[in-house]
């Protein structure tokens, strides 16, 4: 039987910059020129399947971007096992924004949060302000996985949260009490064949 596992992902970033079509077209495989600003955060799952046939299912918290609602999103990005920050490759206050997001990360999220920075509007390249090498420079510096994404045409959207999902389960680690009990804590997701079986007995699986 192949291993199912499910994880938490929020996205966050500045307003505009794309989050809600990054997730709509990964989700739906759509487009939608007029979005409306989301408020508060949104809700949607989506599946990929590894080419072992390991199934990962992500649960998307989709945060808004409005400052005002800043002051919510630790309660999305809590206990979230990957989160992609974006930014927009034709506005460069937006990576300032994406870096006060990551380190924002860096000091409240899980320690072993997998953390994606991804440039949207691809599609947009001439009139890009952050280039290719100022984000990945940064992205290695700190760490960061890296890609450029276009809502608008697709691509790339499902090979970032693919190649997140490949990262997630190597990169999960036991908490203090999973480890005391011999186990893997649910920080390496939840292994949806393993439902029936007491809480903390799910094992990573080696992507």
């Amino acid at each position: 039987m192949s291993k199912q596992f499910q994880f938490k992902l929020v996205l966050l970033g500045e307003s505009a910059v794309g989050k809600s079509s990054l997730v709509l077209r990964f989700v739906k495989d759509q487009f939608d020129d007029y979005r409306e600003s989301t408020i508060g955060a949104a809700f949607l799952t989506q599946t990929v399947t590894l080419e072992d046939q390991t199934t990962v299912k992500f649960e998307i918290w989709d945060t808004a971007g409005q400052e005002r609602y800043k002051s919510l999103a630790p309660m999305y990005y809590r206990n979230a096992n990957c989160a992609v920050v974006v930014y927009d490759i034709t506005q460069s206050a937006s990576l300032d924004k994406a870096r006060n997001w990551v380190r924002e990360l860096q000091r409240q999220a899980d320690p072993s949060i997998v953390i994606a920075l991804c440039g949207n509007k691809s599609d947009l390249s001439a009139r890009r302000q952050v280039t290719e090498e100022e984000a990945k420079k940064y992205a290695d510096e700190e760490g960061l996985m890296w890609a450029e994404t276009s809502a608008k045409t697709g691509e790339g959207v499902t090979e970032i949260f693919t190649a997140i999902a490949k990262k997630l389960p190597l990169t999960a680690l036991p908490s203090r009490s999973g480890a005391a009990r011999g186990t893997t804590a649910a920080r390496s997701g939840v292994d949806l064949n393993k439902q029936s079986t007491a809480q903390g007995q799910n094992e990573p699986c080696n992507c």
